[in-house]
């Protein structure tokens, strides 16, 4: 074997096998892999079921926490979807506003009972919280496979109607790749301008809300307050250098296309003014040159009428300050 196949060989079977350990996904020794999410993947959203009359949440006969589906929307038909890692709009609207749910909403804005709902923290499968040799807790291993999300629902309660904040942000943190890929970390939500951006809904009127979904790669936020004036940040130095440039080329434009051809211009006449051409009047005829006078001399010849004659010539002189005539 050529030295060179002696190391190449083990070289390619190290390699293959790390390729492989790097693509094997996290395995549960009961259940096998452990599902991931993929980019774009629909991701359910559910809410505690609560009574009517007094808020309180409701369980199952076994004391675990009921949660149902969030209300269908007519956009899609389906109850209230997010999306792993898209970032987007997203419209849902409630057509109608039962009895029932408009009470509900009361509990919501008054913060008698909050709008508590969560979501996958994984894809879902059967085996991973239905298995009654896990269940711990009141939610049982539900607890672990969910992530909470709770609505901050904002609005001003009226006698007949509510005023309800329907502009939401729902701010979604996945876990780091690098630990666990495809994992959502953790999830809010909350209405904004409940002031000047809220909606009017009685019974039996539709509830359209619109949440504005944002992703961030790890539980860290990043900062983006630069506060209320009298910061220079970069983009505000970048700001002047602009419109500095653009003043400067706006003025040297205006210059070299207006002001200096007619500074030009008015340089030329006066220098047009200083010299002229005329013609004398007799042996000594004086000479009108622009703004001044001169004087000449002209060949005069006799004429019929004496020895005084008409003579012609040409000459020129210097434009002083005299007084045209």
């Amino acid at each position: 074997m050529k030295p060179c196949a002696r190391w190449l060989a083990p070289l390619t079977t190290l390699l293959a096998q790390s390729s492989l350990c790097l693509a094997e996904p996290a395995t549960d020794e009961n259940n096998g892999p452990i599902p991931q999410y993929k980019f774009g993947d629909p991701i359910p959203v559910s809410c505690l079921n609560r009574s009517i009359e007094t808020g309180e949440h409701m369980a199952d006969a076994e004391g675990r926490l009921q949660y149902v589906p969030f209300p269908t929307c007519n956009e899609t038909g389906r109850p209230l979807e997010l999306y792993f890692g898209v970032e987007r709009e997203i419209n849902c609207t409630i057509d109608f506003i039962s009895d029932p749910f408009f009470h509900l909403l009361e509990f919501y804005i008054h913060n008698d009972a909050p709008l508590t709902c969560r979501i996958p923290s994984r894809p879902l499968t059967p085996t991973r919280y239905t298995d009654p040799t896990t269940l711990q807790g009141v939610m049982g291993s539900e607890s672990t496979a969910f992530i909470p999300l709770i609505v901050a629902l904002s609005g001003i309660l009226q006698l007949s109607h509510l005023h309800i904040a329907n502009n939401l942000n729902v701010l979604l943190h996945a876990a780091p790749r690098r630990t666990a890929p495809g994992v959502v970390d953790a999830a809010t939500a909350y209405s904004v301008s409940p002031a000047t951006r809220n909606l009017r809904v009685a019974i039996g009127d539709a509830l359209p809300l619109m949440f504005s979904v944002r992703w961030y790669p790890n539980a860290g936020l990043p900062s983006g307050w630069q506060g209320v004036g009298g910061h220079l940040t970069f983009s505000t130095l970048v700001y002047c250098l602009l419109s500095a440039g653009a003043s400067a080329a706006v003025c040297i434009v205006y210059f070299r296309g207006v002001d200096l051809p007619r500074r030009l211009k008015r340089h030329g006449r006066d220098r047009v003014g200083l010299l002229g051409i005329g013609s004398g009047a007799g042996a000594n005829g004086a000479q009108r040159s622009g703004g001044g006078y001169g004087y000449g001399y002209g060949v005069g010849g006799s004429g019929g009428g004496g020895p005084m004659g008409n003579g012609v010539g040409a000459g020129w002189g210097y434009s002083g300050t005299g007084k045209i005539d």
